[in-house]
């Protein structure tokens, strides 16, 4: 079981409030820079880049303040000192578990849609990433979805949010809510169902270990195994 956290109501309509006033502002920059820099083969990387550093990189700043409002350290606050190498470990095995699972699931979510004629369509993450031309680029997109994404989602998602709505009485709407706004922020739809699932299995990690590095890690490892996958159909078609 978690142990309970002290999150002020106050600190959090802030902490929200303030990822949503960068969410916009890094949308409104990716537009312009869309506008901009019309001919460069990279563009769309840079404008994934200042979308994610908009959200994932502006959350980590602001959960630094929101949590020295409430006298906390990053290992404090989400028992990142708590038996991680078993945190680790289990993160580990229930990625690899989850993995042919959630690939079935996206397969079957994406045959349902075309059995209703909706296109399927990718993730504009990953249409980035095959549309990407250079190394660097391809280099960036690596860092920022194994490495800054899952630290960022797993800290407001499991780590204050689910904490935050289980704590005012409602264990089932923070398993099910924060899950849901989880899949739907991805914007989506063939990977809705996948991604769902995926963060129920993240928050019972978290309930397991009281660690949020057990999470983070299963997260970052299946971004990880997913993102090999993308290189190895490219170099398999080239």
């Amino acid at each position: 079981m978690l142990p309970e956290r002290p999150w002020k109501l106050e600190a959090l309509l802030r902490l929200f409030m303030g990822v949503c006033i960068c969410l916009f502002l890094g949308t409104a920059a990716a537009f312009v820079l869309q506008t901009v820099f019309t001919d460069g083969a990279d563009h769309p990387v840079w404008r994934t880049v200042a979308a994610t550093l908009s959200f994932q990189g502006a959350a980590l700043v602001l959960v630094h303040f929101f949590l020295r409002q409430h006298d906390l350290g990053w290992r404090e606050a989400f028992g990142m000192d708590n038996q991680w190498p078993r945190a680790l470990l289990l993160g580990v095995l229930v990625t690899g578990l989850f993995l042919p699972v959630g690939w079935g699931l996206q397969w079957a979510s994406a045959q349902f849609m075309t059995r209703v004629e909706v296109v399927p369509v990718e993730q504009p993450a990953v249409q980035t990433l095959r549309a990407s031309e250079t190394w660097v680029s391809r280099a960036v997109l690596g860092v920022v979805a194994i490495a800054l994404a899952p630290v960022a989602e797993e800290v407001l998602f499991r780590g204050i949010l689910y904490t935050a709505v289980k704590q005012a009485g409602f264990p089932r709407l923070a398993l099910w809510g924060t899950s849901l706004l989880f899949a739907a922020i991805h914007a989506n739809l063939a990977t809705l169902l996948p991604l769902l699932v995926l963060s129920l299995a993240l928050t019972l990690l978290y309930e397991k270990t009281g660690n949020l590095l057990s999470p983070i890690a299963a997260h970052a490892l299946f971004n990880g195994v997913n993102f090999l996958r993308l290189f190895s159909a490219g170099w398999s078609s080239g």
